[in-house]
């Protein structure tokens, strides 16, 4: 370390400085304060760098989600064979590892069947604090303590810095003393929580927490509870942040989509979305209709059933009206090829589609009127008017959309990486594409800032009284247009989906970005040099595009520039890809891309030890391991050095007095 030299630091230059530092000096007032805090400081940038998780497309799973942060995507097993090599069964290890991932429901099933309580507690106690002290190995006793448990963090202190055979009979005291007081459980509990929160510094979410999966309202409080943690904006965490922002047409989507995967639990049970205007109004206009097109993807049969096809045609001719009124309030979407009820010869239930006609699948639309297709019925108005009112008013659902809000963005360039839902909009000659955002356009980098700020712009603008259809429709173009970062397909094709029969017209064209950047290093280092990251040591992280490992596709792409790490975490999608998702893990020896299997359930984890089969697929090794001082935090804190000399010079230069 270079010796401080307070010559550095002219009188006047301090002076310049004078107003901040005069702050400064009331957190440091003396020089043995500032003094000590660089020497900290310095100490810290020397540490290994945190662990960072990277994770995708959650889709509403909590159970798979919640699985995969408590087993930190396998390196709770790892840290435990460092541990114990072969000092202890595979048995036992996995004993282990199901405690420290679910304690509270594995002590229950332990002790049922445990004969001798007190030695198992002796025993698990000890094997637990080994594996902690490895956990907290590479961080600052500081960043260890705020980790810990409030009620606990004396003893776990003790127990962490226990070493020496003087100090034996001290560390057997503090065990047995948890136990005899009958504090093991509670210590065991909050001792496994603590080694699954150092055993991940930083998380990273890229995308779609929402749609499809039942539980995306638990994931969401997971993620507010959540020590440290990011989100990037997928397409299906637009609809529901638009949604809340009161935007009619995405509100439509929303509920089109839980009906769809039956999945109005999330609405109605999670945020009380209240769902019953919506079936009155189906079951009224539909009644004799057997929507037959609208067949949820759920097993269901009887009444239930009718019911909820009613529903969801009910729901989407709305959206497809809205979406209408949102493509013609703005031309310069470039969307009139999604004006297709305007196309419907009703009398033939024929379409019109790019010039060719097609027999309708679906004929029976008592809702619209041909001679003004887009304009809402009274009763499709004040049904939405309803819904908006009940989104709005949701405390829970506005509280996990602030959220989103408070801790997500576009993308996001951290320690050398850029991370980002779906793509960086591109044309067939790799050049960036522009788009038009109140009046002004932008591309690259410039077009995911605007989007993001526009998209800020409408949620924190609205109110019961004020809708301002137009700032709120930049977030529908985000989950359905052509130049949407989030989206990344050149159209949407949910009209000819639900009444086409020919499978040419459901195509959705990916951006051209899809091929060149998944397939060339060129490409993928223009967008870092874009975002301001130096590409010979930087990575693209990217969600949105299901990993079809099944067919031979590779989730690292572009010479291993990029990653895509969707690998289908959503149970729909898991036909599809073959495995159950990705975690990309960054530590301070390099990036290890983990492939996961498919996972049981919580229930078979406990009760069988069954954990999530993860194969390290890909290991990029650091030619010298990383410290903090090679991140952004480090930049941070070599700033904060950087001003503390000179606070130091001012106080020996008497610019500034020392205080007591």
């Amino acid at each position: 370390m270079e010796k401080f030299n307070d010559k550095l630091y002219a009188s006047k230059d301090l002076e310049k400085h004078l107003k901040y530092l005069k702050l400064l000096s009331d957190k440091f007032p003396n020089v043995q304060s500032a003094s000590s805090e660089v020497i900290n400081l310095s100490a810290i940038l020397n540490l290994p760098k945190g662990t960072e998780h990277f994770l995708t497309d959650i889709h509403g799973e909590y159970e798979t989600f919640s699985h995969v942060l408590a087993n930190a995507s396998g390196v709770v097993k790892r840290k435990i064979d460092e541990v114990f090599g072969k000092s202890l069964r595979k048995k036992e290890k996995n004993a282990l590892a199901t405690l420290i991932y679910y304690p509270k429901e594995k002590l229950g099933y332990i002790l049922k069947n445990e004969d001798d309580p007190h030695e198992w507690f002796a025993i698990t106690l000890q094997r637990l604090a080994q594996v902690a002290r490895a956990a907290a190995d590479k961080y600052t006793r500081s960043k260890v303590r705020k980790a810990m448990p409030k009620d606990f963090a004396y003893i776990i202190d003790e127990l962490l810095n226990e070493s020496g055979e003087e100090k034996e009979e001290y560390f057997e005291a503090i065990l047995h003393t948890i136990i005899n007081i009958d504090r093991a459980e509670s210590f065991i509990i909050a001792i496994c929580k603590f080694i699954q929160r150092l055993l991940i510094d930083r998380l990273h979410i890229i995308g779609d927490i929402f749609d499809r999966g039942p539980y995306a309202d638990k994931v969401m409080d997971r993620l507010i509870d959540y020590h440290s943690v990011d989100i990037q904006w997928g397409n299906h965490d637009i609809i529901w942040m638009g949604a809340a922002s009161g935007n009619l047409a995405l509100i439509a989507n929303v509920i089109r989509i839980s009906l769809r995967y039956n999945n109005l639990d999330t609405l109605e049970d999670a945020y009380g979305i209240n769902m019953l205007p919506l079936a009155a109004f189906a079951m009224e206009q539909y009644k004799d209709d057997p929507c037959d097109r609208f067949l949820p993807k759920a097993d269901i049969e009887g009444k239930e059933l009718d019911m909820l096809k009613q529903m969801h045609k009910a729901i989407g001719i709305i959206q497809l009206k809205l979406e209408g009124q949102a493509v013609k309030r703005n031309p310069h979407f470039n969307m009139d090829d999604r004006l297709q009820l305007d196309k419907i010869d009703f009398k033939k239930g024929e379409v019109s589609i790019d010039g060719e006609k097609y027999e309708m699948l679906d004929k029976n639309f008592p809702t619209i009127d041909g001679n003004d297709p887009y304009k809402l019925s009274k009763g499709e108005k004040d049904l939405m008017d309803k819904l908006r009112a009940s989104f709005r008013n949701s405390k829970r659902l506005q509280q996990h959309i602030e959220f989103l809000y408070t801790h997500g963005s576009m993308y996001l360039a951290y320690n050398s990486n850029l991370l980002y839902h779906g793509c960086i909009p591109m044309n067939e000659k790799g050049e960036f594409e522009s788009f038009e955002i109140e009046g002004k356009s932008y591309k690259g980098k410039e077009l995911c800032d605007h989007f993001e700020r526009v998209a800020r712009k409408g949620y924190y603008h609205h109110s019961a009284t004020e809708n301002n259809d137009n700032l709120l429709d930049y977030s529908w173009y985000l989950w359905c247009g052509a130049l949407s970062p989030l989206f990344g397909k050149q159209r949407m094709t949910t009209f000819e989906r639900y009444f086409v029969a020919d499978k040419s017209t459901h195509k959705e064209e990916r951006n051209p970005y899809y091929t060149l950047a998944f397939n060339e290093e060129k490409y993928c280092n223009q967008i870092l040099e874009e975002f301001g990251l130096e590409p010979k040591d930087s990575h693209i992280v990217n969600g949105h595009v299901p990993v079809k490992v099944k067919k031979g596709e590779s989730p690292i792409k572009a010479n291993g520039k990029l990653f895509v790490i969707d690998g289908g975490m959503s149970i729909p999608y898991q036909s599809v890809t073959g495995v159950s998702g990705y975690t990309l893990i960054y530590n301070s020896f390099g990036l290890v891309l983990v492939e996961h299997n498919a996972f049981d359930s919580k229930q078979v984890a406990i009760e069988k030890e069954k954990d999530i089969i993860s194969n390290r697929i890909f290991i990029e090794k650091n030619a010298s391991r990383k410290t903090v001082k090679d991140t952004d935090v480090g930049k941070e804190i070599s700033c904060q050095i950087d001003d503390l000399k000179m606070l130091l010079a001012a106080f020996k230069k008497g610019v500034i007095k020392e205080r007591a």
